[in-house]
């Protein structure tokens, strides 16, 4: 068997009670304010829950957004962390999840190939694989926004390498050209909390087919390949699923997809990277740094060209001794 490679920090309350749910509070532009579960984040709006029905709020219109627990007790927001979490998100059905998150995750493109990412932070910061722009600089990713009455296609030129690992197959990259837009992300889930035989479903894009779906099961939550462990599961990954998220039905990202194994009889042995490895790499983000200057950081660098080297002549052969003392012209 061959395997095949693909292309807010949470607050722990220990509360004897009943579990506590988020609430946002949403501070509006005109003075007034709501206070409720924020359950859909877009890039143009939120929508909350308030108990008996739902909203949905321009971000044009928001001030400011603060997290609490029902408790009161207020979660402090560590601005070191990429990445954020949700407590306590309801288990959807994965179509409910597809509507949820699908804005999320982006195609990306390079000259020679495409893989998937998805958003971790509403400023533009999104996670692939590494071996996805590997040596390349020229990215590109796309976008897939639900318009009011089509889906529009974004793109994206303008992107910058931040981190990267070719051990871990990660890395952190930064749309640089969007301007005020803000972009719409996903949880990160606890590793610890997948069990064998879950339900989990990949959103991607294989050979360049953008949103696909697949769903299936954890076959093993943690399967030891080179040394390093791996989410093995049922969910169809392929060529162009490599760096797309693979989340449980609370819709929150529980690995990222990188390999699959690819031999004639073989089917259903996809693996991810699991999310406490992902966290580690984010936390840690500096000491993936990318530099270009370095040749070991990403870029791939050609062999200069050679000089050719002339054909060496033969040497030269004597001519035969004469007896006469002139010699044939």
């Amino acid at each position: 068997m061959t395997i095949h490679s693909l292309v807010v920090t949470s607050v722990a309350l220990l509360i004897a009670a009943s579990p506590a749910v988020a609430l946002t509070t949403v501070q509006l532009k005109s003075g007034a304010s709501l206070e409720a579960e924020v359950i859909a984040e877009k890039a143009d709006r939120i929508v909350v829950d308030l108990g008996f029905t739902v909203v949905t709020v321009p971000r044009d219109e928001i001030e400011s957004l603060k997290t609490k627990e029902t408790t009161g007790i207020e979660l402090a927001a560590d601005t070191t962390d990429l990445f954020r979490v949700a407590a306590n998100l309801p288990v959807l059905s994965v179509k409910e999840n597809v509507d949820r998150v699908g804005e999320a995750v982006v195609l990306i493109r390079t000259p020679v190939g495409l893989g998937s990412g998805f958003f971790i932070h509403s400023s533009g910061y999104f996670v692939t694989n590494e071996h996805v722009i590997a040596g390349e600089y020229n990215i590109t990713v796309t976008q897939f926004r639900r318009g009011a009455a089509e889906l529009e296609k974004v793109q994206f030129n303008k992107v910058r390498i931040v981190a990267l690992d070719s051990r871990l197959d990660l890395a952190l990259l930064k749309i640089e050209d969007a301007g005020p837009v803000l972009f719409p992300t996903v949880p990160l889930g606890d590793g610890g909390s997948i069990n064998d035989g879950q339900s989990v479903f990949a959103i991607g894009s294989p050979l360049g087919l953008d949103r696909t779906v697949s769903q299936g099961i954890v076959s093993a939550r943690a399967r030891p390949l080179d040394g390093q462990l791996y989410i093995q599961t049922t969910t169809q990954i392929n060529p162009g699923n490599s760096g797309g998220p693979l989340f449980n039905l609370r819709g929150e990202v529980v690995g990222v997809n990188n390999m699959k194994a690819m031999q004639v009889g073989i089917e259903g042995l996809n693996f991810a990277i699991p999310t406490p490895v992902l966290k580690n790499f984010l936390r840690n983000r500096d000491s993936f740094a990318f530099d270009p200057r370095n040749p070991n950081a990403g870029y791939r660098y050609l062999e200069p060209p050679q000089a050719v080297k002339a054909a060496a002549k033969p040497p030269a052969v004597p001519a035969p001794a004469s007896d006469s003392k002139t010699a044939n012209p």
